[in-house]
């Protein structure tokens, strides 16, 4: 079979993804880009005589040097080995989405135009004829409906076609008899030397008066340097003559002189542009009083129906762990290889796995709101919160958002931002947000004192996270970080109804990510309790007399001010270092102290625990130090270790503080 490799580029929120699950399905793979820390997503397929290799390329509006996204996906185009380039536009915003096509056009990528979402377009009575702006373009455009496989296959047939007979799309640009000669004239110089012709010497001579850093650096390396950079200088100063502006927007405006072109000759569109359903909906849902009513409201439903679906079959899969401990246990004759399996897999590793329901049902959810365009639209009110008490734009909360699934694919979010500051102060509040790490925590401490308020105790706990992550900002703001932050336009995508497939691929990865922790992390965490709980040999298991109780009873003590100066609840938080599931595993490998108690993890959170401490013990889990992989992506960031250790020491002493005034309020106002 021959092989193609095609790379998968557009804007945020155009339908990319939706088109590389539908193309690859669940034959996907994740990892990082070689030398990068921008992940990667892979797919791979079998069609008619070719085997599809699929790259979905990072997001972006543009292609200079900006952030590591773009020079990704503008390294990916120039690349060898990549066969053809699908450029996925939202029709409805084609205008926008075109300023990214041209840039790609530049540099002369072999590329085809899958025009995704015309049916919303039609709705604004935007009529494009595909034909006719193909022909300008000079690459052909597909007509493709991503979220229900419309003109895919059209799709696959073309890119096999233009993979066999590969363009320069380069040639068919024209911005401007006097832009044009100027370019011609630096490209002469270029194509002078061949070092320099590995991208179209028009890409080389563009991205010189655009003064990229990049491209200009490599310049340096070619022994016409020198005549080259004067001659860029030359022109730029001409054309500043000309222009009264920067070769930069010179640039910048031919592209959009050109783009108008092409709108002219092949839109019709309605001089008057009526409002569309999406500019309805956000009259209400982002509106400056009721948008943040609103999300509350949203998030509560939410955690409400995470509980009320996810508590009965967690509590059908925790009998079914149960029962499986004992036959096991009861199979084995060796005492201490019998309690390993019942308490220690069982009971801890198994504790873990029953939330597994909960888990699904959240990332189910946040997927949902993701999709359809409602979680911008979150960002979008809290940016305006964040930005008047704490001076921290959008940017910075859309990574707080994903810290809702897992901090450290939100930790890698934090690369989109271009100040460093900015960056490294987001990476400090990612924490803070109440990640799905906690769930089972949360659910199990709410499941034994507050039944009846399972999704109000859960909107609390992320508002908690929220509250204390603005508090934070703020401090930080005024003393290592200070300075407002650059000003950020947020993009709200249309409104529109996930695909079923969509969701559950999303949804799948971050799941898959939950078992492969619990198969690792939480099963070592489980091992080293259950050692500990054992030894010294002869004394009763998880006792206070086995080493862990000694550990954990002289650690004790420093929670004890928090409600929870027990030894278990200290050996609990002290293993959540590893993962904060791994607070499970831990209460669930003490819980099984008798043989013949059933009741297990339940009985010792009710033998430990009071209301009050059950809250500032969840509370104190949401707050302090983040597990070692959020420190491990942050060192990787960072490249430092300064900034992982000042995370672990901000984190410590802000859930300290937190709960210490959490548990004496509330003993002050008699609910100890």
């Amino acid at each position: 079979m021959k092989k193609l490799i095609v790379g998968l580029a557009g804007n945020p929120n155009v339908g990319k993804t939706t088109v590389f699950n539908q193309l690859t399905g669940m034959h996907q793979h994740v990892g990082n880009w070689p030398g990068k820390t921008v992940e990667r997503a892979e797919g791979f397929f079998n069609h008619g005589d070719y085997e599809y290799q699929i790259v979905d390329l990072p997001g972006n509006y543009a292609l200079s040097a900006h952030s590591i996204e773009e020079i990704v996906s503008r390294d990916f185009i120039v690349d060898d080995d990549s066969d053809v380039i699908v450029n996925v536009v939202d029709a409805a915003n084609i205008e926008r989405n075109l300023y990214l096509t041209v840039q790609m056009m530049e540099l002369g990528a072999n590329m085809i135009m899958a025009l995704n979402m015309n049916d919303f377009a039609k709705r604004r009575e935007h009529y494009i004829n595909i034909d006719l702006m193909s022909e300008l373009l000079g690459f052909p455009i597909i007509d493709i409906n991503a979220k229900n496989k419309e003109g895919i296959e059209e799709l696959l047939v073309t890119i096999e076609k233009q993979a066999a007979n590969p363009i320069n799309t380069s040639e068919k640009l024209a911005y401007g008899a006097e832009l044009n000669e100027h370019l011609k004239d630096l490209q002469g110089l270029i194509e002078q030397d061949k070092d320099l012709l590995d991208v179209p010497s028009i890409w080389t001579a563009i991205k010189l008066l655009e003064k990229d850093s990049i491209v200009i650096q490599k310049v340096q390396q070619s022994p016409l340097n020198s005549k080259i950079m004067i001659e860029v200088d030359k022109v730029s100063k001409h054309l500043y003559d000309i222009y009264k502006e920067s070769s930069e927007e010179v640039i910048a405006n031919a592209r959009y002189a050109f783009i108008d072109g092409l709108i002219a000759e092949a839109v019709d569109k309605p001089e008057v542009e009526k409002p569309s359903i999406s500019d309805k909906i956000d009259s209400v849902l982002t509106h400056r009083v009721l948008a943040i009513p609103i999300f509350l409201v949203i998030m509560w439903v939410m955690f409400q129906i995470v509980f009320t679906l996810g508590s009965p079959m967690q509590a059908f899969i925790d009998a079914v762990f149960t029962e499986w401990g004992k036959i096991a246990a009861a199979s084995i004759p060796n005492p201490y290889l019998a309690s390993f399996v019942q308490k220690g897999l069982f009971c801890g590793v198994g504790g873990v796995l029953t939330f597994l329901p909960i888990i699904f049902l959240m990332f189910l959810c946040l997927s949902f709101l993701e999709d359809c365009g409602y979680l911008a639209r979150a960002a979008f009110t809290l940016d305006l919160v964040m930005h008047k008490l704490v001076g921290l734009h959008g940017k910075a909360f859309i990574p707080m958002i994903l810290g809702f699934g897992c901090g450290v694919p939100a930790v890698m979010a934090t690369r989109t931002m271009e100040h460093e500051s900015d960056r490294i102060l987001a990476m400090m509040l990612i924490p803070f947000m109440s990640c799905t790490a906690r769930l089972p925590i949360y659910a199990i401490f709410t499941a034994a004192f507050f039944p009846d308020h399972a999704g109000t105790m859960l909107l609390v706990m992320y508002l908690l996270g929220i509250g204390v992550a603005l508090i934070v900002a703020t401090v930080l703001k005024r003393t290592l970080f200070k300075g407002m932050s650059a000003p950020f336009v947020m993009e709200l995508p249309t409104y529109k109804l996930p695909s079923v497939k969509g969701i559950l691929i999303h949804t799948w990865e971050k799941v898959k990510g939950f078992i492969k922790k619990a198969a690792t992390i939480i099963l070592a965490a489980v091992i080293i309790i259950w050692v500990l709980s054992v030894f010294p040999l002869g004394v009763p298991y998880g006792s206070q007399q086995s080493l862990l109780g000694m550990f954990g009873s002289a650690v004790a003590p420093v929670f004890a001010p928090l409600g929870f100066g027990t030894w278990q609840a200290a050996v609990a938080i002290i293993a959540g270092l590893l993962a904060k599931e791994a607070i499970v595993g831990t209460l669930g490998t003490l819980g099984g102290l008798e043989e013949d108690d059933e009741e297990g993890i339940t009985s010792l959170v009710h033998e430990t625990f009071t209301p009050l401490s059950a809250f500032t013990f969840m509370a104190f889990s949401l707050l302090y130090i983040p597990c070692i992989a959020v420190l491990g992506v942050i060192k990787q960031e960072t490249n430092s270790y300064k900034w992982p250790v000042l995370m672990t020491a901000i984190t410590l002493v802000t859930a300290y503080i937190v709960t210490f005034m959490i548990f004496n309020v509330g003993v002050l106002l008699g609910f100890g």
